[in-house]
Order: structure tokens, then sequence, then C-alpha cells
């Protein structure tokens, strides 16, 4: 297993962080080129499944099902990846700093594809993921920062 793990700093309440990360269908707001779907479930509890498409160029990007396996708003929330490419668990921690004030820890724990290739360029393919990342949860502040539930 590979481990990729990044964090932002919010001037959010934990609850509006929470429920910023966990509004599925707006991901793409903030996510770089992804878009999050609900494929299964009401997005809100354990056994719900999602489906991230990741790259999409001309309708083509990496398809990454996943099933949320842990469920403790407004403080955790932990995926199963079920795709080919995809595989491992990847969990979401908001961490209250005060009342108007939190941390998002996003940690990703992935089973490399193409056995000894994949975990021999896992070094490189590191660099890129985790600066998407970072862009990505910087966004996400900004977006939690200002978030109104269903706008």
């Amino acid at each position: 297993m590979s481990e990729l793990v990044e964090s932002v700093e919010v001037a959010a309440p934990a609850g509006t962080v929470w429920l910023a990360l966990t509004d599925w269908e707006r991901q793409g707001e903030w996510m770089l080129g992804t878009h999050v779907r609900v494929t299964e479930g009401n997005g809100r509890s354990v056994g719900t499944r999602l489906e991230a498409v990741t790259g999409p160029v001309s309708g083509v990007g990496v398809s990454d099902p996943m099933e949320i396996t842990a469920w403790e708003p407004p403080v955790r929330c932990t995926v199963r990846h079920l795709g080919t490419f995809v595989r491992g668990t990847g969990s979401f921690h908001v961490h209250p700093r005060g009342a108007h004030r939190a941390v998002l820890v996003w940690s990703e724990r992935l089973d490399l594809p193409f056995g000894p290739v994949g975990r021999l360029g896992w070094p490189v393919a590191k660099l890129p993921l985790a600066l998407g990342l970072k862009v990505s949860l910087r966004r996400f502040a900004t977006f939690a920062e200002t978030y109104e539930v269903g706008a």
C-alpha cells in the first residue's frame, strides 16, 4: 500500500466543512478534473456507492467507483475504492479548531496497479498527485468558507 496525506485549514465551522465536503455532486467545483455522483444509496450512510470520474478529456477519464465504509458526521468518512485501476481506501477527517475553524485531512492508502512496476513508479507519480490534491484542497477551503446548503 502507498499512502498520500494532505491537509488544509478552513475558516469555517467543522459542521460546515463536513457538509461542503460530503456534497458529492458539487465536488467537481473544487476537485481538479473530477466529477462525482451518488450511484446507490442516499450519499450519507455506510453502503452508499459513489463514482468519481477524473481527467475526463472528450468524455474519457478514469472511473473510480467507491463505497462508503465509515460514516461519522461531522468527523470522518471512509471510502473503499472498488475500481480496476484505483483500489484501496480513502479517508476524510474534519478536526475542529475552535468555533469557526477546522482542518480537513484527506488520506489515501492505495493498492497500486501494475504490480512491481506500479510500486517502482509511485515516487514519480506521487509528486503530481500530491500537488493536484494540495491545489484541490486549497480550492476546497474557499468553497467551504462560502458554502451554502442547497446552493
